[in-house]
């Protein structure tokens, strides 16, 4: 590659990989050299140490980029702390209009899972596949960041190393036919545990119920209850719709009525309906207006079976200025079902996902559909679940008193058990050697622990609640213990009964925020 060309270093571009993964580090390496040769100044994360600085520093350096160029390989698109730095990147970029994302595919053809899939265009990828696409990729990576060059300064590279987080040992096969953990578990999956809230959905779905409400704290399962709800009502010949909210970029959300137009064109498209949103939508009209007209007319009033819509992570509507707004409208098409039990309305049921504490955020909750219709919650996985969970990964726990050991350490919290267990049933650890690895940084949990840090990092008063309750304190407020408990950082149904989520948590921040 030529080295003629020199520029200026204060355009911030960051790379986001995965450590100690081979193929990654080869790719970088070879970036950071060329790039290193043109002139731009590269930013290598080569902490030793873990904590609140780290996760403070990773997040400043996200958030003051320009441009981000991840590193998609098939171990680094299952990272849990790579899809957060995508996640705080393309939130500084829904603000700021910055960073822009250059991904490159490293040798991984397979699809991204979320929330990556929602973020990062497939079509904008590079592929490199091997030694054979060096000067290429390099070529293509360079003119992009010279395109870039015009509207702003030249490069500065910041690179971001997620982990990968135990020794493989490839010579142990697992014995059992695993699935990889994380994202909604597939409708086929034989490692989906039925819970009383998937009973309570099916009723709900039977009666034909006007709203149904699944709300859990993060990774607890919603997703995936709501595509079996769904699929129970495929089962019943209902027309079935889903809109998944990450899926939403910032022109979707900029306004209430962009946001309704796009919500109606997703329907329109999942539905095939000859009649699109633009065709009947009159400026003339709210926005309120035109997106029920819409509904009634074109989507409800042309349907020969009752609809069933999913709504998935509705919490992104929390944040905008119009949220309230829309909720007061679906609450309203309840109250009119109720009035009208044969109208248009009495032929469409919304199930919504979410996470966060709606009062929080609904101060009116006579206008709030959270407050109606059938509401399921979803908790940790009991003693019973775990064990029953552990037969069917071919029981890598021998005894009830190991299940309770697990039990102990990551009290149910299913995205956590699920890994444990998939990692115990390919024999790389004993259960002693995995509880004493689980909390620290280069363990299993690494990335979802660092995760919980840099989440921490950006709210120093979230921060210092927790440091209250590492002490043995009381959680100090009402909104701060809801705030923590919709990520799944606390549990308890109280106040007063507010606690750190789990003991593998509990060892991880106490040295991270009172020891460290």
């Amino acid at each position: 590659m030529s080295q003629s060309q020199h520029h200026d270093p204060s355009l911030h571009v960051a790379i986001l990989y995965r450590r100690h993964t081979p193929v990654d580090e080869q790719l970088l390496n070879l970036i950071e050299t060329e790039l290193a040769a043109h002139g731009y100044q590269v930013y290598v994360d080569r902490h030793r140490c873990f904590g609140i600085e780290w996760a403070a520093d990773v997040d400043r350096q996200l958030r003051r980029a320009d441009v981000v160029v991840p590193l998609l390989s098939e171990a680094s698109v299952q990272s849990e702390l790579i899809a957060f730095e995508i996640e705080t990147a393309n939130e500084a970029a829904q603000k700021s209009g910055k960073p822009q994302s250059f991904p490159v595919r490293v040798n991984y053809a397979g699809p991204l899972p979320d929330p990556l899939d929602n973020i990062l265009s497939t079509k904008d990828c590079l592929h490199w596949n091997g030694p054979q696409d060096d000067a290429r990729v390099l070529a293509e990576l360079l003119d992009r960041l010279r395109q870039f060059i015009p509207a702003h300064p030249p490069v500065h590279i910041v690179v971001s190393k997620g982990l990968r987080l135990m020794p493989r040992n490839e010579s142990k096969p697992a014995h059992v036919p695993l699935e990889s953990v994380g994202g909604a578990i597939p409708l086929n999956s034989e490692f989906y545990l039925i819970r009383p809230p998937d009973g309570d959905v099916c009723a709900a779905l039977t009666r034909n119920d006007s709203i149904i409400l699944i709300k859990g704290a993060r990774q607890m399962g919603k997703t995936s209850l709501l595509a079996r709800g769904l699929q129970y009502s495929r089962d019943r010949n209902a027309k079935v719709v889903l809109t998944d909210f990450q899926k939403f970029n910032a022109s979707n959300l900029e306004s209430v009525d962009a946001f309704y137009l796009s919500l109606a064109e997703s329907v329109a498209d999942q539905l095939d309906l000859p009649v699109l949103p633009a065709d009947v939508w009159d400026s003339r009209r709210g926005p309120n207006v035109n997106f029920e007209r819409y509904v009634r007319r074109e989507v409800l009033a042309k349907l020969s079976a009752p609809l069933v819509w999913g709504l998935d992570e509705v919490d992104r509507l929390f944040s905008t200025t119009y949220g309230s707004e829309v909720f007061g409208l679906i609450r309203s098409w309840h109250n009119e079902r109720a009035l009208d039990p044969t109208g248009p309305w009495a032929g469409l049921t919304l199930m919504i996902a979410y996470a966060t504490e709606v009062h929080l955020f609904i101060r009116d909750m006579n206008q709030s559909p959270f407050n109606v219709g059938t509401r399921v919650t979803l908790d940790d996985f009991t003693l019973a679940q775990v064990a029953e969970l552990n037969l069917r990964c071919g029981s890598p726990l021998k005894s009830e008193e190991e299940v309770s050991q697990l039990y102990a350490l990551l009290n149910g919290q299913p995205y956590l058990t699920r890994r444990a267990l998939n990692e115990l049933a390919l024999k790389r650890h004993s259960l002693d050697e995995f509880a004493t690895l689980a909390s620290q940084d280069h363990g299993l949990f690494g990335d979802h622990l660092k995760r919980i840090l840099m989440s921490l990092a950006k709210d120093p008063a979230l921060r210092d609640v927790v440091r209250h309750i590492l002490r043995g304190e009381a959680c100090p407020s009402q909104e701060s213990f809801y705030r923590l408990r919709s990520p799944g950082v606390l549990s308890g149904a109280t106040l007063r009964e507010a606690r750190l989520r789990c003991e593998l948590y509990t060892r991880y921040l106490l040295q991270h925020l009172l020891e460290g």
